[in-house]
């Protein structure tokens, strides 16, 4: 019984470093995103407040990839080995 919780544990655990491996694909995109706004203003500053406006809502954009990825592992760590375990607890009637 031990095991299995420690299983259960451990895997919740690996998941939730696996969810997290989503937040570096918002870093990039956001950090090219910048990039490629600087590099329009620096071509054509009177465009400054298209283009920032249009960058701010794709960061927003990108930016909810790596939120559902935190509430996904936060989901993992603290709310699913307590689901699991019960589950557990229930079926073998221990």
């Amino acid at each position: 019984m031990e095991l299995a919780i420690g299983i259960i544990l451990g895997c919740c655990a690996l998941g939730a470093g696996l969810a997290m491996i989503a937040g570096i694909g918002p870093g990039i995109g956001e950090g090219n995103a910048v990039a490629k706004a600087c590099e329009a203003i620096g071509r054509q500053p009177e465009s400054k407040g298209a283009v920032t406006t249009t960058m701010l809502m794709g960061c927003a954009v990108a930016e909810t990839t790596g939120l559902y990825a935190l509430v996904i592992a936060i989901l993992l760590i603290f709310v699913a080995p307590n689901i699991l375990v019960d589950i557990l607890v229930s079926t073998i009637g221990a």
